[in-house]
């Protein structure tokens, strides 16, 4: 299987590499610590096995081909999903056409709607997952153009291409298709209301997807953070390394969610899906939403998040929460109020 992945500096494009070919993520407790049962992702001890892919070479500069696999020399492995190997190959793409530590990968601009052709068919995935996209919430709201291009017209493209190769996509989408109105966790056929450019365009990414007729998974998710990129852990080991108090919105209501969660369950996914429903011209689809169990604010999170990093010695001290309402902080886009 050739898989293209985009987005592979982002928070969820690196972890679903991680995910691909190595255990799952020490990071993420077993529901069974909360006094659940242990989700059928880990064995026992909270690892995974074996990779649910084989071992791969990463295509590389200089790199020839030999029938479906890449041969030849490669970069060092710099990046901790770089395994020596033959087997499934898995291409990484960002806009810049180079990885955060510097090793070149391929350039993908999903603002650019024939390189993005052009690339697909060049690169001629088996299994596209795309976690690339325009998520400036804020700025999307003066530059909806853009937005619309990167978040539903190369979605499009993707979904269109797919059909033509008998090629299998994965994409992530948001709580900002809803409204936030809600009283209850939202479920995925629960009528939809952006409120927003980012939330408007990354629902008619959906939607593009959907009318591609390619065959597809949508992942919902919400609240996502990670050790790295820009995020609201990170912003608030920041702050709290700054500021002896920090004011935080705490009427508005979700579900935190790591990064290398929502990696591990979409590799458990693809590798049934693929397994399972091995027809790669079968037409199907289907969306999920996939984020953490529990709710708090995200108030709630930044005491948590100082409270921890004070015992893991990240911080001297925890700074002074101090809950506000979003009306004290305003922004150009308006959040969901409940995800």
């Amino acid at each position: 299987m050739r898989i293209l992945v985009t987005g592979a500096n982002g928070q969820v494009g690196h972890e679903v590499l991680r995910a691909l070919v190595q255990a799952a993520s020490p990071s993420i407790p077993l529901p069974a610590e909360g006094g659940g049962q242990a989700h059928p992702l880990w064995h026992e001890g909270g690892r995974r096995e074996a990779p649910l892919f084989t071992p791969f070479r990463r295509k590389g500069v200089g790199a020839k081909r030999r029938g479906d696999v890449e041969t030849g020399k490669s970069h060092p492995p710099r990046s901790p999903f770089l395994r020596k190997g033959e087997g499934d190959l898995i291409t990484l793409a960002t806009r810049a056409g180079t990885l955060a530590d510097g090793t070149p990968c391929e350039c993908l601009d999903l603002a650019d709607p024939d390189g993005l052709r052009h690339a697909l068919d060049r690169i001629a995935p088996d299994l596209i997952i795309n976690a690339a996209a325009y998520t400036a919430v804020d700025r999307a709201e003066d530059e909806p153009d853009i937005a619309q291009r990167v978040n539903a017209e190369a979605v499009g493209v993707i979904g269109a291409w797919a059909v033509q190769h008998a090629a299998r996509v994965v994409h992530y989408s948001t709580d900002y298709v809803f409204d936030g109105s809600a009283s209850r966790p939202y479920r995925e056929a629960d009528p939809t209301h952006p409120l927003g450019v980012y939330g408007r365009t990354k629902l008619a990414g959906e939607l593009a997807l959907r009318d591609s007729g390619a065959r597809h998974l949508i992942f919902r998710t919400a609240w996502v953070y990670a050790a790295r990129g820009h995020n609201f852990l990170r912003t608030m080991l920041r702050l709290g390394a700054e500021r002896e108090e920090v004011r935080v919105v705490d009427d508005q209501i979700g579900a935190p969610t790591p990064a290398g969660l929502i990696a591990d369950v979409s590799a458990h996914a693809i590798a049934r899906w693929c397994v399972d429903d091995p027809n790669p011209l079968a037409p199907i689809g289907d969306t999920y939403h996939l984020v953490a169990t529990g709710r708090t604010s995200w108030c709630g999170f930044a005491q948590a998040i100082f409270d921890r990093a004070v015992q893991a010695g990240l911080l001297e001290r925890a700074p002074r929460v101090t809950p506000i309402t979003t009306a004290d902080y305003p922004t150009k886009a308006v959040r969901p109020a409940y995800s």
